[in-house]
Order: C-alpha cells, then structure tokens, then sequence
C-alpha cells in the first residue's frame, strides 16, 4: 500500500473545513493524514478540534515578526513535522513569496466563489449584488497572486432569490466541507498534479466538480 501523504493544515479560527479533512482522512483509503495543524492565533477553535482528533498542534504568533520571518518559522515548523502538502483553512494571513515558493505545487486553499469570479473579499454578497444564478466553492493551488494559482476542483450551489450573505454562506461552506476533501485526495493520490500553471488529471481520476 502506498504511504499516505503528510499533510500540514493552517488555520485562524475555529476549524470547520479542518474537521472536514480530519473526518475524510478517516477513511482506510484516504491517501492522506494529517499530522500537524498550525494556527497563527492561541485562541483559535480548531486547535482544539485536532488536538481531540489525535493530531498535533503549533502556534506561531505573527505579531512582532515581519511577514518574511514569520513565514519562515511557519516553513520551518511544517518542514520538522515532515509535512508534504499544506492545506489552508481559513488562515487568514496574506503568504509572502517565501512560504508560496517552498510549497509551490503542494498547497491547496479554498475559496467562496466560482473561479475566477469574486476573488478577494465578501464574494458571497458580490454574487448576490451581481446576479448570479450559481456560486460556490473553489480549491486551488497557491500561487503568489491570491485567489488566481489553478483550480484542482470546486462544487456549485444554486443563488436563491430569497439569499441575503449569511443564507448564501451557509449553502457554499456546506459545499467547502465536500470539495475540500475531494480536492486533498486528489492531489494526495496523485491524480491531479500542477504542470506549468495549469492542472492535469490523470485518466480514471474522480471528477473535480460537484453539485
């Protein structure tokens, strides 16, 4: 059997997409484990939440560290648990060149839109005041222009007329917690792999899409 890979994941808050790679990596056949969850914040809830799951946990406060050196450390930290993907999951910290260049083609972050629509900021309330008829949620390798390295996979969800932010939030994190863990077996199994800038499957691979 194929070892799994190790997989580091970051985090500001309280978790929910940790947990949902935490519950996928479960499965006998996940290609993945998590080893190692690394926050920014003491306080962050999904600290907690790994720590309940088994997995180890770090903190590396950004405050005082120019953005250089504390990505560094961060780098530093993933490198001693023999880390071989990074998963961002709601870390809310800007990466500097040096983190992205050390990961490049193995870290995965995950956002709420479609791809390239709504990068950055409240995407959910742009889709609703632009009109969109579908949203959703889109895991992509880091590059280091935010919300633009290629996509590996993302899961569409219906904009209902009724949404305000918060409805229509609620329906796109339901759908993160699906196409994360969908995204991280993919990469982790060596089914999708970065090439150049764009992404390439292999034959027989899951598809990278869900509804």
């Amino acid at each position: 059997m194929t070892a799994k890979k190790r997989v580091g994941v970051l985090i500001s808050g309280r978790g929910s997409n940790l947990v949902s790679l935490i519950e996928a990596a479960r499965a006998p056949d996940f290609p993945a484990e998590i080893v190692l969850v690394l926050s920014n914040k003491a306080d962050a809830g999904g600290l907690e939440r790994a720590a309940d799951a088994g997995i180890a946990t770090r903190v590396i406060s950004h405050k005082g560290l120019a953005r250089e050196a504390f990505d560094e450390a961060m780098v530093a930290a993933l490198r001693e648990a023999g880390v071989e993907i990074v998963c961002n999951a709601g870390f809310m910290r800007l990466h500097s060149a040096v983190f992205v260049r050390a990961w490049h083609g193995r870290q995965l972050n995950i956002h709420p839109s479609l791809l390239p629509s709504f990068r950055g900021l409240h995407p959910q309330q742009r889709a609703i005041d632009a009109g969109a008829r579908i949203a959703g949620a889109t895991v992509h390798f880091v590059s280091e222009e935010m919300d633009a390295g290629p996509i590996i996979a993302q899961g569409a969800v219906p904009v209902l007329p009724s949404d305000d932010e918060d409805a229509l939030s609620a329906r796109i994190l339901a759908m993160e917690h699906r196409v994360y863990p969908l995204a991280l077996r993919l990469v982790a199994s060596g089914a999708a792999r970065l090439e150049g800038d764009r992404v390439v499957f292999a034959d027989g691979a899951p598809p990278p899409f869900l509804f």
